[in-house]
């Protein structure tokens, strides 16, 4: 393989090659981005709704203890 590529100019290595895997692995490759976005934005949400859902048990749990003449 190596002896293939030591013949051709500088721009099919560099540039035709790259060109053409892009082509052929596009659409898997924008699959996996999308897919690893949708994922990072899911996880965000959930930290999001965890961490309000922590702060408003501790704000209700704190002002329920306070009052203590119930």
């Amino acid at each position: 393989m190596r002896e293939i590529f030591d013949g051709m100019p500088w721009w099919v290595k560099w540039i035709a090659v790259p060109v053409i895997a892009l082509v052929v692995f596009g659409g898997l490759i924008a699959s996996v981005v999308g897919f690893v976005i949708g994922l990072l934005f899911k996880l965000l949400v959930f930290v999001a709704l965890v961490g309000g859902l922590i702060y408003i048990v501790r704000k209700f749990t704190s002002s329920s203890s306070s009052r203590s003449d119930w």
